[in-house]
């Protein structure tokens, strides 16, 4: 295999197949070790590893974060599990001439490029994903500004050279764009009539040019003429009004929800409305995409589909999809004006302090006992080799480590993962503990030295809950206790409990109080994010209540429902490891 050299485009490569669906990808891929390197837009237009191995064809999404363009370093920088790198082609060089494994679950290697036949057909929204110089003769002749390079104009005449993604230490064809400098997107056909009238100064896209250039933001809205600009490091997007690339069809029209939220007008009539009722978030019932219209409990194709697709996504990146879902079905991010307008506040961590959100505490009850049984799941339904336990157990740590403040700052999503690992069911299982503290030594120091004391002082309403840090906070030991459930864990002495109860109590009327900062804080972190519909639709309570206990069994009462799945994560826990 030929060595990348700095600065090579990536579709210069022969194994990158550009926009290419799964199932002609799988077609390609004939023996263990055939990969190609793809273009997915139901991933976001990452790129997407696609590897045969043992018979079957995986898929591995490559994680792209884009930097602040600056001279002197990256673009770009792509990550597949653990080591980052300045460029796709510097990526798949080290994982194929190592002969490492794609993702230490499989144990999948690449090793056999899959030549592309042909030249290379590019999308729109490709063009984005791999930060090329696009073509310009699409456009008419421009006139550049007079604070423009004297030599701008000829960028785009080396239609034959690109700069691949993680390029900057190589000779360039252009110069460098810096962080005021518009971004040029190559327009698709329904853009060609808007065209003519883009000015060099404009920032992006825009049916009329803005009066003042935005530094390159991450969406424009139709209707957002009065708001003002937002800058962020990705590459900007065409606003769907003017047309959208094929692969972001069906998640792009849900796209703004979250990020308009953050810039929305504070509305103070001064008025008091009465509360007309109570507000549940939940997504409405809707055809899946994964599951039949009667599925039955835990079935194996489903089960399977979701591994798959689980294994597609680094932690990262499900600690996202996470935290979208979450914000949502908490009321953090998604209100709409009828929703605030029913329930007298603007935020759900607002609502659920009130006794009006009786049925938003118990909305939340129930999808955190559902993450937590559907991550046991992960590891008790792995009943092959111990490896395959471990594996799954450092996924789940993995994905705790991604939600926690700091970094996603979901400390919702981390409650429910670090409740599957607490869970009975899995921490008995000691041979697979011990197997995991084996193999993956940094992953179980971290779990024990860091996740386990995290959480103990959340439960205790002494961990961090500063906006910022955090974008959704730890709701469960104030929801529990408007519930009139009691604390888990241990009582301890009555002074202790009593402090615990004042602590909790004080951290709910902070939340509430300090409910629009972390809206703030939830949106910065999702800007420009582009959920995968599938995994963001196998994160919602509704898809996990309907897999646990199927279509019927997911309308049963909560305490049934969770007694029976207690018991079947017993037997299977049993089953694993009898002796122990």
């Amino acid at each position: 295999m030929q060595v990348p050299q700095d600065g090579e485009d990536l579709a210069h490569q022969p194994w990158y197949h550009g926009a290419l669906s799964r199932q002609k990808a799988e077609a390609l891929l004939l023996q263990d070790g055939d990969f190609l390197v793809r273009t997915s837009g139901s991933r976001g237009d990452h790129p997407v590893i696609s590897c045969r191995w043992r018979g079957s064809a995986l898929h591995f999404e490559v994680f792209r974060v884009t930097l602040r363009p600056r001279p002197g370093r990256p673009a770009a920088l792509f990550q597949l599990e653990d080591e980052r790198f300045t460029s796709m082609p510097a990526l798949v060089y080290s994982y194929v001439t190592g002969r490492r494994p794609l993702s230490q679950a499989t144990g999948a290697v690449a090793s056999r490029p899959v030549v592309r036949q042909g030249p290379l057909q590019r999308s729109f929204s490709e063009e984005t994903l791999l930060g090329s110089p696009v073509r310009t003769e699409s456009f008419r002749a421009r006139k550049w500004s007079s604070s423009q390079p004297a030599d701008l104009e000829h960028t785009g005449q080396a239609t034959d050279t690109h700069c691949g993604p993680g390029a900057s230490t190589g000779p360039l064809p252009a110069l460098l764009r810096m962080g005021s400098d518009p971004v040029l997107l190559k327009a698709p056909a329904p853009l060609g009539a808007t065209a003519d009238s883009l000015r060099a100064s404009d920032g992006q896209l825009h049916a009329k040019a803005p009066t003042k250039p935005p530094r390159a933001p991450s969406l424009t809205f139709s209707d957002a003429s009065g708001l003002p600009t937002t800058y962020c490091e990705l590459v900007p997007r065409v606003p769907s009004t003017q047309g959208a690339s094929p692969g972001q069809s069906c998640s792009q029209p849900e796209a703004p929800w979250w990020e308009d939220e953050e810039e929305e007008a504070e509305e103070e009539d001064g008025c008091f409305a009465r509360p007309q009722g109570e507000v549940s978030f939940c997504l409405p019932d809707k055809p899946s995409c994964l599951l039949g219209p009667q599925n039955r409990p835990l079935d194996p194709k489903v089960l399977c589909t979701l591994r798959g697709l689980f294994l597609e996504h680094h932690a990262e990146s499900t600690a996202l999809h996470l935290l979208l879902v979450d914000c949502q079905a908490a009321g953090l991010l998604g209100v709409t004006k009828a929703q605030r307008v029913a329930m007298g506040v603007r935020s759900g961590l607002e609502l659920l302090t009130l006794p009006q959100g009786h049925r938003l505490r118990l909305d939340l009850l129930e999808r955190l006992e559902t993450l937590a049984l559907a991550g046991a799941l992960a590891v008790l339904g792995c009943a092959g080799p111990l490896e395959e336990r471990t594996a799954a157990l450092r996924g789940l740590v993995e994905l705790a480590l991604a939600l926690r403040p700091g970094a996603a700052g979901d400390l919702a999503g981390l409650a429910a993962v670090m409740g599957a690992l607490l869970l009975p069911q899995v921490s008995r299982l000691e041979c697979t503990w011990r197997q995991f503290r084996r193999s993956h030594t940094e992953a179980a120091l971290a779990f024990e030295q860091e996740l386990k004391p995290l959480m103990r002082a959340l439960d205790e309403g002494s961990g961090p809950c500063e906006p910022g840090e955090v974008a959704l906070p730890h709701v469960v030991p104030a929801v529990r206790l408007l519930e009139g459930e009691g604390p888990e864990g241990p009582e301890g002495p009555l002074e202790d409990s009593c402090e615990r109860l004042l602590r909790t109590l004080q951290g709910a009327r902070r939340m509430a109080r300090d409910a629009p900062k972390f809206r703030r804080a939830a949106a910065r972190r999702l800007r420009g994010f582009r959920p995968n519909p599938e995994l963001r639709e196998a994160l919602s309570t509704g898809f996990l209540q309907r897999l646990l206990w199927g279509r019927q069994g997911a309308r049963a009462p909560r305490t049934e429902r969770l007694q029976k799945f207690e018991h079947v994560l017993s037997i299977l826990s049993q089953r694993l490891e009898p002796g122990h």
